[in-house]
């Protein structure tokens, strides 16, 4: 399983997952309770249940480098370029939202 982190403007706003089932992404419980929450994405509006997809969420896929910039993370950051997963994980994306990987306990 991997993990990342995904901020809005600086602040944890919810936690991207890849298991074997695929992908999922939750908004934290805290980031719901604050009075100026906004979502990450028009595509993924607040809500306490998780966004469960086979594949990557179209928002998230999005943000990962194409052309010259994608090779350039590949050779850079030594990336495959099918690792949805690896490449979304972008801490200085363009815009608002940053992704950060997490460590995790599981193999």
């Amino acid at each position: 399983m991997r993990k990342a982190a995904v901020h809005l403007y600086g602040q944890l706003a919810g936690h991207l997952t890849q298991d074997e089932q695929g992908y999922t992404f939750a908004y934290t419980p805290a980031y719901l309770l604050t009075p100026l929450a906004e979502p990450v994405s028009l595509t993924l509006p607040l809500r306490a249940a998780p966004y469960v997809e086979r594949v990557q969420h179209p928002f998230f896929d999005g943000l990962i480098p194409e052309g010259w910039l994608l090779e350039v993370a590949e050779k850079n950051w030594k990336l495959n370029a099918r690792d949805r997963m690896g490449l979304a994980c972008c801490r200085d994306c363009i815009g608002a939202v940053s992704i950060h990987p997490l460590e995790t306990d599981e193999p």
